[in-house]
């Protein structure tokens, strides 16, 4: 292939050494800025120098689109000629393609198919530093590939950031590949902030800085928006501006509105774009920019089973890519829709997708590849593990792997489709339902639920039947040629092929994609449903669904704050639909529990989370009450068992030597005695049945068991629940203080001077002294210091109330005695 005249770009001047060293090395990381040329002129290069073929991996469809028509206009052809494309729906090449654009997805589903790569000499890796899912997954396959079967395979990869030392190891492994930068010609772009004002919506906000804009430069300005529907709201607030064309800009649109925004216009333009315009696309004639700061990204809830997308903060290498399209092809401005101070605040580069995204898809990808977890490729950050395991949960139930996590031929099949594995069961499993074509209209909406505005599916299906726009057409068209091609393969199950066209069940074809968010209402009249994978969710006011007990939920989301998630699409169902979308969740299962205050033992039918029925069981297992009850402890307590007067003095003894002495003496703090009570209550725990049984538990027998042996002989010694003063009463300590107090008469301790200690001597207590009506007159640790200094006090205010009993001018001198001064003697 021979190269036209190329334009100036930056690129061009490197290009024989892009080539020369992919050529010797065979791995290389390319690093240039968007407007280089590196995604048009380095395949058109690398192709003039190899007889094969150069596969271009995009991370969008828009983006490989674009790039294939660049491509073929240098070349001054059609697409489809030498430089053709492939995405999802369209694909135009020709036996005489030799540089293919492909998105990264469908590189990854040819490479499951023909791990060789037949033909193909070199891959190219656009836009590596956008960090989508397929991309860092087809990273890993290709690095896997090559490593084995492919080793003269070159591998190409872009990006428009200098992090690429991570790249260059995972590329070139023990000697890593080389780094070749390319720097840009980027001309001088003044920046502005525009923080909001109180209480002012982003599209406000926005539209407020493109007015800005278009009142201080000349040429178009470029809008950055986090989704389709912040573009058409700020379309909306910037309307009848006169002489200007506002013109969306995302990857929902079709192809033919996409390449308005990609081609110069006849005046001024303002480009409403989602973040595809950050890198990979060129849109001519911008000379502003106005960046919200705001981008959409998948997220997934997985304790909750939710899914979609969530709006975040910008990172700052992003929010320089997007200001740099401001200086393409002249002096540029950026108006930053946040304060100046909060720039120092954005992270520094974009999340990787793969570190929050639902993994289910990756998952079956990875079961297909043969390792199931993953482990032994080389990835760029490897899927957490939680992730990977909660995708493949979600095959399991839809059965495209087995237990040992290897895909089944269901999953190949499910593969094979290149959607989502919830929407290829569902235009599978659905197809063999309701037919062909009512599946795919179902499938297309749940896969884009933003061509409808309504939360009852039903209603959605045939207002889209009604009106037939062409983007959900086009898709309903695709979906059932593939379902069609698909029955054909070899393998399928033909005995669930029963249902005619003419059937007409959208809930059952969402319910086939989402069995976990089957949901059953929580109470007569309420708004709130339970789903069978355990979530709450709501039902919005005037939502249009039927008063239905149960709901196919195809799209929930939750709120920040709200404890339920809210129904954003749904379709009225019945138990009947629910037993026949979700077989795996239907079990009937013994269960004992703690309900209410007392152990409750049920044989119950469920569906996931969701009680089908019910019945008492009479004879439970005991290891199953067992847990009930101990269950019950940790929600209601110790309190539960019988603390009687001497329970409760041991407890605080043990507790007291545990404090003072340590080991081997035990903690017995509620914690403690709750998270091991095998230990001290396990043979009580082994005959109770009911709370009934754990009340008439004596406590203090069963804690006991703790005592220590050899030392439990010392118990007494070293923590003694009585103790005798010199009048000869033995006297109760009360061990709930610390130190532990002894409250006496002070009649009945005349003649101490030292107060004896507890635990081996190295613990005090504290004397509370009492009067004859065994009222408080003092409190101290150090008797003979009392008898010095407090007691004449005492003596004055005591000795006219009390005349009977005796009160010396020195303690030390008189016996001590119980009654009155009759019953003391003198030393």
């Amino acid at each position: 292939m021979k190269l036209p005249e190329l334009p100036d770009l930056p690129v061009r001047a490197a290009l024989d050494e892009i080539v020369g060293t992919l050529t010797a090395r065979g791995t290389a990381v390319l690093v240039a800025p968007p407007g280089t040329g590196k995604t048009t002129l380095v395949p058109l290069a690398l192709a003039a120098g190899t007889s094969g073929r150069i596969v271009v991996a995009e991370p969008r469809r828009l983006a490989a689109r674009a790039a294939a028509g660049r491509m073929a206009a240098l070349l001054g052809e059609q697409v489809g000629q030498t430089v053709g494309y492939s995405v999802r729906g369209d694909r135009r090449v020709s036996g005489r393609t030799r540089v293919e654009v492909v998105t990264s997805g469908l590189l990854v589903r040819r490479l499951q198919g023909d791990p060789e790569l037949a033909g193909v000499d070199v891959v190219v890796l656009d836009e590596c530093h956008e960090r989508h899912l397929d991309a860092d997954l087809l990273l890993a396959l290709l690095l896997d590939a090559r490593s084995g079967l492919r080793p003269d395979l070159r591998v190409l990869a872009t990006s428009a950031t200098v992090a690429a030392d991570r790249l260059s190891i995972l590329l070139g492994g023990a000697q890593p590949a080389p780094v070749l930068e390319v720097h840009g010609r980027a001309y001088p772009v003044e920046l502005s902030y525009v923080p909001p004002l109180p209480k002012e919506r982003i599209e406000a906000q926005v539209a407020r800085a493109t007015r800005s804009a278009l009142a201080e430069i000349d040429g178009d300005v470029l809008v950055f928006l986090p989704g389709a529907a912040e573009i058409r709201r700020t379309a909306e607030r910037l309307s009848g501006l006169g002489q200007v064309d506002v013109v969306p800009l995302h990857g929902r649109l079709p192809a033919a509105a996409q390449d308005v925004a990609l081609r110069p216009g006849t005046r001024r333009r303002i480009v409403l774009s989602t973040a595809v315009a950050e890198s990979s696309l060129t849109v001519p004639g911008v000379r502003a920019v106005v960046d919200s700061g705001l981008s959409r990204i998948p997220r997934v809830d997985h304790r909750r089973g939710l899914s979609g997308l969530a709006t975040v903060r910008v990172s700052a290498a992003v929010a320089d890519q997007r200001a740099g399209r401001a200086g393409r092809e002249a002096p540029g401005h950026v108006w930053r829709c946040w304060p100046e101070y909060e720039h120092a605040t954005l992270p520094a580069y974009p999340e990787p997708e793969i570190r929050a995204a639902d993994l289910t898809r990756l998952a079956l990808e990875l079961a297909c590849w043969g390792t199931p977890d993953g482990s032994g490729l080389g990835w760029w950050d490897p899927p957490p593990a939680g992730g990977l395991a909660a995708g493949r949960e979600v095959l399991r139930a839809l059965g495209a792997v087995d237990g040992d996590g290897g895909v089944t031929d269901r999953g190949r099949r499910m593969a094979a489709l290149g959607l989502h594995p919830r929407l290829a069961r569902a235009l599978l499993d659905g197809a063999a339902e309701v037919g062909a074509r009512s599946a795919a209209e179902v499938v297309a909406l749940l896969d884009d639920d933003t061509v409808v505005s309504k939360v009852d599916l039903v209603a959605g299906i045939r207002a889209l039947r009604a009106e037939r726009p062409a983007r959900w057409l086009r898709e309903v068209e695709r979906l059932t040629r593939l379902v069609t091609e698909a029955e054909g393969a070899p393998g399928r199950d033909r005995g669930r092929a029963r249902a005619a066209e003419s059937v007409d069940d959208p809930a059952l074809v969402a319910a086939l994609a989402y069995p976990e968010r089957l949901a059953r209402r929580r109470g007569a009249g309420s708004a709130s449903y339970l789903m069978a994978g355990g979530t709450a969710v709501k039902l919005p006011p005037g939502s249009g669904v039927a008063e239905s007990d149960w709901l196919a939920v195809a799209g929930a989301s939750r709120d920040p704050g709200q404890s339920e998630g809210r129904i954003r699409l749904a379709a009225t169902a019945d138990e009947q639909l629910a037993r026949r979308a979700a077989p795996s969740l239907v079990a009937t299962v013994d269960e004992v529990d703690w309900i209410d205050g007392d152990v409750v033992a049920r044989r119950i039918e469920r569906l996931g989370a969701i009680i089908l029925s019910e019945k008492p069981l009479r004879n439970p297992d005991r290891a199953l009450v067992g847990q009930a009850l101990r269950r019950g402890l940790e929600s209601a307590g110790l309190e539960l068992l019988r603390w009687n007067d001497d329970a409760i003095t041991l407890r605080q003894r043990l507790d007291f030597l545990h404090r003072t002495l340590g080991a081997p003496w035990p903690a017995v703090d509620d914690a403690t005695l709750l998270a091991d009570l095998e230990s001290w209550l396990g043979p009580e725990l082994s005959t109770a049945q009911r709370r009934s049984g754990l009340e008439c538990v004596n406590a203090g027998q069963a804690l006991r068991r703790l005592l220590p042996w050899p030392e439990a002989a010392r118990f007494d010694e070293l923590a003694p629940e009585r103790l005798e003063v010199p009048s000869g009463s033995n006297v109760r300590l009360d061990y709930s203080a610390d130190p532990p107090v002894l409250a006496v008469k002070v009649q009945e301790i005349f003649g101490w001077t030292d107060l004896p200690r507890l635990a081996d001597g190295r613990a005090s207590i504290l004397l509370h002294l009492l009067s004859p009506a065994r009222r408080p007159i003092a409190v101290t640790a150090d008797l003979a210091s009392f008898w010095r200094t407090g007691w004449p006090q005492v003596r004055a205010e005591l000795r006219g109330r009390y005349p009977k009993h005796a009160w010396p001018e020195d303690p030390t001198t008189l016996s001590a005695h119980r009654g009155t001064a009759r019953n003391a003697t003198r030393k």
